[in-house]
């Protein structure tokens, strides 16, 4: 069974690591060499949760700073030091497709818009009740807190899910 990402960016705390053996489960494989992870890989785990945040957000950086509760030269100069820290791609003009996926992935892209879309409804239900005055300001912070946090938990479970899903 394969161990949790953030169980190895623990032990390491943030060092440079080199990967010596890496398995191909399906084929019972194993390749032994000297690789170095990827750059999105050598992030610490706080960048690289923030950069799941912020592509889950289309890059919405009024999105972060509501999800984070700071403000946009925070997010700004977050973004600089990630993006600093990574050598520069040259990307030629090449026309990208998206592949269209399986039927699953279909569905749960389908169902991640419907929830995204129920939840700007939700925030905008809770800002309506504020303005109207049925709710108080501190109510509605303390809801939009929970929401944040939920949030937050939902970023972590998905990058947990799409690394288990790399490693099989």
């Amino acid at each position: 069974m394969a161990k949790d990402w953030q169980e190895l960016t623990k032990i390491t705390g943030n060092n440079p690591i080199i990967v010596e053996k890496v398995r191909l489960i399906e084929k019972d494989i194993a390749i032994e060499g000297s690789f170095e992870l990827p750059p999105l890989a050598r992030m610490t785990m706080e960048d690289q949760i923030f950069a799941a945040a912020f592509i889950q957000s289309h890059g919405s950086i009024k999105e972060m700073e509501r999800l984070f509760g700071v403000s946009y030269p925070t997010i700004k100069n977050r973004l600089n030091k990630i993006s600093n820290s990574f050598d520069f791609v040259e990307v030629q003009n090449v026309a990208l497709v998206e592949p269209v996926g399986s039927f699953e992935e279909v569905a749960d892209e389908e169902m991640k818009d419907k929830q995204d879309k129920q939840e700007k409804s939700d925030i905008d239900d809770i800002l309506d009740r504020l303005e109207s005055g049925e709710t108080s300001a501190k109510d509605a912070l303390e809801i939009l807190k929970i929401r944040k946090e939920k949030f937050k938990k939902s970023i972590i479970q998905n990058i947990a899910k799409s690394m288990e899903v790399n490693d099989e």
